[in-house]
């Protein structure tokens, strides 16, 4: 197996994980609040897992271009809108919908890839893409 692909499957099982213990967690809890604390945590866990990995070995912040703290600091804001908006929307809704509309990111990443970064979209993609969109509509419906 590719290590893309082992990686790529254990990121979905751990999305998986987030949107039930996030469902669970947030029953007497207000959704910004739980995503601060949620983003607290990770933080913590993170920090300690690079420093634990020697990430830090020979780092200097002078080493990261200005274009890549830029890119790398609008990253961490889209990411923070997305699980503001994502626990609004599973404090309110069923989980099951809610993931499944989420996924649509995946719609988005492919046309973005596609105007952003110069990927191919063949058309096995893009039908892949419609399926996917026709799947969101038919869950998130019924």
């Amino acid at each position: 197996m590719q290590a893309w692909l082992l990686y790529s499957t254990l990121s979905a099982l751990m999305a998986a994980l987030v949107a039930i213990f996030g469902k669970l967690g947030l029953k007497n809890i207000d959704s910004t609040l739980a995503t601060t604390i949620r983003s607290i945590i990770m933080a913590a866990f993170l920090i300690i897992t690079s420093i634990s990995l020697k990430k830090f070995n020979n780092f200097s912040f002078e080493s990261i271009l200005l274009k890549d703290w830029i890119l790398i600091g609008l990253a961490g804001i889209a990411g923070a809108l997305s699980w503001l908006f994502y626990f609004f929307a599973l404090k309110n809704g069923d989980a099951t919908k809610v993931v499944t509309v989420d996924r649509m990111s995946l719609v988005f990443v492919a046309i973005f890839a596609f105007m952003f970064l110069g990927e191919s979209l063949k058309w096995q993609q893009l039908i892949g893409v419609i399926m996917m969109v026709g799947g969101a509509i038919l869950i998130s419906i019924f």
